[in-house]
């Protein structure tokens, strides 16, 4: 039977709390480190771990924790989480296009890491995409020690298989599966070692700092002050990560798969309004959905023509290389299933360039305000695989909107956002139903409801 993901968590959502709320015990405030539990070598036998080539204790910096007194306030330039809204990373994965969207939510969550010492984390949503549907969604928890480090004190993890979870495997909280890890030093230097995933059978992977304050090219220019750390695995493999000042997470490659970051806010963002040719490409592609909808090819074409010649212009200046590849992408598919009359397909591409459209105005708009049109985008496309029949399609689309609905629920006004959530309970049902005529329906009255919303100041 499938089952919604708020379903599955509600008992998490229902205690992750504003800090105001237990402002009193949310943060260690005495002046003394605190041992962190280390797994044993009975457990790394356990897991099978015992032949990795783990560092030496006296390499590592993880092994105490130190205070957490303002927890949620973080400085570290180099996992600027509390002040990273919005991050966007692309590239390949198993050979298909990937692409990551990673929002700090304004909840915090209180977790009991040790016995009597409670910390107040930041929450993190990630939700990564392969070729264009949902693969894998996660809420992280962060918090800064006051000596800068960051550490990492959980994950809820979602795996989706078309469309439904199917396994929530990786998941852990710390003080209940294992210890909190560190993910970032405060002061990184080359040769320390740490374990960002620290819990055999569950998570683990070791750090090594390898280089620092390197330079590498970032979606505007060129980024200084980088470090780049090797992971070991739990299979025992190697791969490198980069960490960029402004960004956090900057690049990922393991083999033929990689991941780097495209854009960022507010590191990327730019003053002013939302360029011309940015509102004419967005214009191209609603002009080359609705013809696609109603079959008018010409007008599809001249939908495809007008988004072409928008990014063209756009790309006149300087433009986040990344973004600008997945926007080219996207109005190459949608001209070839155009010129093939693939309706499903072209429906998916237009929607496409609207989505990569909103990556490039996140550069000038707030992103709570992307991200509610992106639940209108997420309507469309199922309205798109309804026509198909495809039930997996429209699972995995119900289940980004309820995603992205927690990304932009501060600026709704409560009945607004009750409206919403009744909109998704419905499409829940006709999901459950499978029945791709009901939620084609709902997916226009949600579209309706949207369209009428006019965010919270």
């Amino acid at each position: 039977m499938w089952r919604s993901r708020r379903q599955l968590i509600s008992a998490v959502l229902g205690i992750v709390l504003a800090g105001a709320l237990v402002a009193g015990a949310c943060g260690d405030s005495g002046d003394e480190s605190t041992p962190v539990p280390q797994p044993t070598a009975a457990q790394l036998e356990a897991a099978g771990l015992e032949k990795l080539p783990l560092a030496p204790e006296s390499e590592r910096v993880d092994l105490t924790a130190p205070p957490f007194s303002d927890p949620t306030n973080v400085t570290n330039p180099l996992f600027p989480i509390s002040d990273l809204h919005s991050a966007i990373l692309s590239g390949r994965v198993d050979g298909k296009p990937f692409h990551t969207e990673t929002t700090l939510l304004p909840e915090t969550r209180i977790i009991e890491w040790t016995e009597g010492q409670q910390v107040e984390t930041l929450v993190s949503q990630y939700i990564a995409y392969i070729d264009g549907r949902i693969q894998e969604a996660a809420l992280d928890y962060y918090a800064q020690a006051d000596d800068g480090s960051v550490w990492y004190f959980g994950e809820d993890v979602f795996d989706y298989r078309d469309g439904e979870i199917f396994t929530t495997e990786g998941t852990w909280l710390a003080g209940k599966e294992g210890p909190p890890q560190m993910i970032m030093p405060a002061d990184p230097q080359v040769g320390d070692v740490h374990r960002a995933e620290n819990i055999p059978g569950v998570a683990f992977e070791e750090v090594e700092i390898k280089t620092i304050d390197k330079t590498v090219n970032g979606p505007a220019g060129p980024v200084e002050g980088a470090m780049v750390a090797r992971e070991l695995h739990d299979d025992g493999a190697f791969s490198d990560k980069v960490f960029a000042p402004g960004y956090g997470e900057f690049l990922t490659r393991d083999g033929p798969d990689v991941e780097a970051i495209a854009l960022a806010v507010p590191t990327d963002a730019l003053d002013g309004a939302v360029p011309a040719e940015l509102e004419a490409m967005s214009a191209g592609a609603d002009k080359s959905f609705e013809a696609v909808e109603s079959e008018d090819w010409k007008a599809a074409a001249a939908g495809v023509e007008d988004a072409n010649a928008a990014l063209r212009d756009y790309r006149a200046g300087q433009v986040p290389p990344r973004l600008a590849t997945e926007a080219t992408r996207a109005l190459e598919a949608l001209a070839r299933a155009v010129d093939t009359r693939d309706q499903a397909g072209a429906g998916t591409a237009a929607i496409d360039v609207a989505q990569s459209t909103l990556d490039l105005e996140l550069r000038y708009r707030p992103p709570a305000e992307i991200d509610l049109e992106r639940m209108d985008l997420w309507a469309r496309q199922i309205l798109v695989d309804a026509s198909a029949d495809d039930l997996g399609g429209i699972t995995g689309d119900v289940a980004t909107l309820e995603w992205i609905r927690d990304r932009c629920s501060q600026i709704l006004e409560p009945a607004d956002l009750t409206r919403i959530d009744a909109h998704l309970i419905e499409l829940q049902g006709s999901v459950a139903d499978e029945d791709p005529a009901a939620a084609r329906e709902e997916a226009t009255s949600l579209r309706d409801t949207l369209a009428g919303l006019t965010p919270a100041s």
